[in-house]
């Protein structure tokens, strides 16, 4: 198809060396090849039966017109433009008798067709007349059934009158149950009303207990929950190891997790900020660890404690005095909810 695109291109560049007073007059055999050729390619039984013959045709073609813009002698020129008019003719009848191959061949297909259709319709009618035979003797039966029925139905009709009657009877009977039910209904709603409200007053007893037993521990209320303050001075100086009296509040911290299983804790170590940040950060993470390290030892599961230590970040009061600087130097335990969830920082 390419080649067919380029040749009237080719035709154009002879026409135009055609128009030159330096190249020879028109061939007529090459123009009655050049006409076949136009009108072969315009064929699209040609084109699309005989391809490869017309592009056989159409390199001839090529040749004769390159002869004749070439000057080559008239007898060449004529002998390929002859070439390329046999060619085209070759690919026209090539064309027509494959076109002629192609109706016989479908006559053919179409006669079967007709042929297989006839015998289908023929099987189509023998098999409706047995169904037509079959759906009577179905009407028959069908028309015995409508009258069994019938009969049957008259029958059910009485047993539904016979449990209509007894479905008036459950109905009163239902109506009382339902009365009786909404009656007991009544009473346990009364009765988990008690029931809440013992819970509450148990569940604000209990928060009482718990906040007066923090209390006692010098908790403080914050945003993120209860929070229980070691200070600098259970700890020796620059050490970790928790002194008497630091051991003594964690274990109070200890029986009350014991009372409350549902809480968790998070020990936070903090500094002053003397000294450097990697020493500090250093020292608090060892005195959290230290609380830590101490509470599973009074038997608290490890899953409940969390800690980190903040060296010198959060200070609570100034480090340009020495009283402010004891008081960054610090251990804080964060009570959680009874959910066991803590306010992140």
């Amino acid at each position: 198809m390419k080649n067919n695109r380029i040749l009237p291109l080719t035709l154009v560049v002879a026409a135009v060396l055609a128009g030159c007073s330096s190249l020879p007059a028109n061939n007529s055999l090459l123009d009655e090849a050049r006409n076949d050729y136009s009108i072969a390619q315009a064929n699209p039984q040609v084109t699309s039966l005989a391809a490869g013959e017309l592009k056989q045709a159409s390199n001839s073609l090529d040749k004769a017109n390159s002869a004749w813009s070439k000057d080559e002698s008239k007898a060449k020129v004529d002998h390929l433009a002859y070439v390329a008019k046999q060619e085209v003719a070759i690919a026209r009848e090539t064309a027509d008798q494959k076109a002629a191959e192609l109706a016989v061949t479908n006559a053919t297909a179409e006669r079967d067709a007709v042929r297989l259709e006839a015998r289908t319709r023929e099987a189509e009618y023998a098999q409706r007349n047995a169904q037509i035979s079959q759906r009577q003797s179905e009407a028959s039966q069908r028309s015995a059934q409508i009258s069994q029925r019938q009969s049957e139905a008259s029958q059910r009709s009485a047993q539904i009158s016979q449990r209509q009657s007894e479905a008036s009877q459950r109905s009163a009977e239902a109506s009382q149950r339902q009365a009786e039910s909404q009656t007991q209904a009544a009473n346990i709603a009364q009765l988990n009303a008690q029931d809440a409200r013992q819970q509450a007053e148990a569940a604000q007893d209990r928060s009482l207990q718990l906040e007066a037993q923090l209390k006692a521990m010098e908790a403080k209320k914050t945003e993120r929950g209860m929070v229980v303050t070691l200070g600098d001075v259970l700890f020796d100086t620059d050490e970790a190891q928790l002194k008497s009296g630091g051991v003594h509040n964690v274990q109070k911290l200890a029986d009350f997790f014991r009372q409350y299983p549902q809480r968790n804790v998070m020990i936070e170590g903090f500094t002053d900020s003397t000294g450097s940040n990697s020493h500090n950060q250093n020292l608090s993470d060892r005195r959290a660890d230290s609380v830590r390290t101490a509470l599973l030892g009074m038997g608290m599961g490890s899953e409940r404690i969390t800690w980190r230590g903040y060296g010198e970040s959060y200070p609570v009061a100034s480090n340009d005095t020495a009283a402010g600087r004891q008081q960054n130097r610090r251990v804080e335990m964060i009570v959680s909810d009874d959910n066991g969830k803590i306010a992140p920082r």
